[in-house]
């Protein structure tokens, strides 16, 4: 059953009529273990801006992100932060700390209005050990986070310039993962400062590196929406 809420989401209010069951995280689950995740779930709608968990925190248990979008970043002593990735819905947070009871390692806001289902740690563990498919699910998604880590300390790493961090980060947008070389549409849905936060860099930084590919007819930008002109320009950029 879904109902309309103040933040215009529409809400699931029951796993076992879930969508995200079919293409994500608890994908072809039994009915039985579908229904044992529904008993301990507790969802509940937050704005865009509420912190879900910070780093450092005491892991409480996982978010299972039933709509919206929530950021994940690392923060510096010196209040520098670092976008490490935005999380879709159908995917799970808290997954390390929860598993191995050491502190949350990254914080988790709203980006916009999101419905997430809360599972205390000590009700997932339980789960886990119930229902051995999900614990077979939760280690292959352990290793993905490990992957997706290592690629975002090679990305941030390796590549020497802002530019080719800025056009990787536009060529890994979902939408522009198209075939050819035609103009290609990406929703943009970031702020400059958010796209700073992600590349390592500073606001003032990729506005100017946005005018410069502009300038050079590489993309262009209308409103929230990207238009990669030139992928193939843009792969040049990443390759130095």
């Amino acid at each position: 059953m879904v109902t309309k809420t103040p933040y215009g989401l529409h809400v699931i209010e029951s796993c076992l009529s879930c969508p995200m069951l079919k293409d994500n995280f608890f994908c072809n689950l039994s009915q039985r273990a579908v229904e044992s995740l529904n008993a301990i779930s507790s969802p509940a709608t937050y704005p865009k801006g509420a912190i879900l968990f910070v780093e450092e925190q005491e892991p409480r248990g996982v978010f299972v992100i039933c709509s919206g979008r929530v950021k994940l970043s690392a923060n510096s002593i010196g209040g520098k932060s670092l976008i490490l990735r935005m999380v879709e819905p159908g995917e799970v947070i808290g997954l390390p700390g929860t598993i191995t009871g050491k502190p949350y390692g990254l914080t988790a806001e709203a980006h916009e209005p999101v419905q997430a289902s809360f599972i205390r740690r000590e009700d997932f563990l339980h789960f886990l050990r119930e229902h051995g498919e999900v614990a077979v699910r939760v280690a292959e998604l352990l290793c993905q986070i490990y992957q997706a880590t290592f690629q975002e300390v090679k990305y941030l790493g390796l590549s020497g310039s802002a530019i080719q961090k800025l056009a990787k980060f536009i060529l890994n947008l979902p939408d522009s993962r198209t075939p050819g070389n035609g103009p290609v549409r990406a929703a943009l849905t970031l702020t400059h400062e958010e796209i700073a936060e992600m590349i390592g860099s500073s606001r003032e930084t990729v506005t100017r590196l946005f005018a410069s590919l502009k300038k050079k007819q590489l993309v262009e930008v209308h409103g929230s929406v990207l238009v990669v002109k030139d992928k193939p320009g843009l792969q040049k950029l990443v390759e130095g």
